[in-house]
């Protein structure tokens, strides 16, 4: 029984005792070399849609880091403009969360990155200037943002 399953042919011709007759059957079960064939490519398969969902969460990863840094600094210009024009402090730098709160009007903003990526902020008072930069998972290049006023 387990013979068949493991002949390289599913076809094989059995003679009859008279060796004049012969009957003609089909094995049924899959070869060894099939079952390794399949499992190959289904392991290709897979190993191809694993590095595509890897690369869509770096991308929705980065889409969220441009959107955050973007929602940080339309708050950072609103505090500004209730501040008496002049821009709050940033604490944070070299961590991967950043915070700011507004004295102007209490308002605050907070922004965690969604893995370890470090923010970088640099902040000068006298000036009333500010830049934030974070690398990105995709680009060589970091995202920034800076005063617009």
């Amino acid at each position: 029984m387990f013979k068949n399953l493991f002949q390289i042919s599913h076809f094989a011709f059995q003679a009859s005792r008279d060796e004049s007759n012969f009957k003609f059957q089909v094995k049924k079960g899959f070869t060894l070399l099939e079952m390794l064939v399949v499992i190959g490519i289904i392991s290709v398969l897979v190993s191809i849609g694993f590095v595509s969902y890897s690369t869509a969460q770096k991308k929705a990863r980065d889409a969220k880091r441009q959107s955050d840094l973007k929602s940080f600094q339309t708050a950072l210009e609103q505090c500004y403009s209730v501040n008496g024009y002049t821009y709050p402090s940033i604490n944070g730098d070299r961590t991967s969360t950043i915070v700011f709160a507004c004295p102007g009007d209490g308002s605050s903003a907070t922004i965690t990155d969604p893995t370890t990526k470090i923010y970088t902020v640099t902040q000068d008072t006298d000036d009333n200037t500010y830049e934030v930069s974070l690398e990105l998972e995709l680009s060589e290049t970091p995202i920034t943002i800076s005063q617009q006023q």
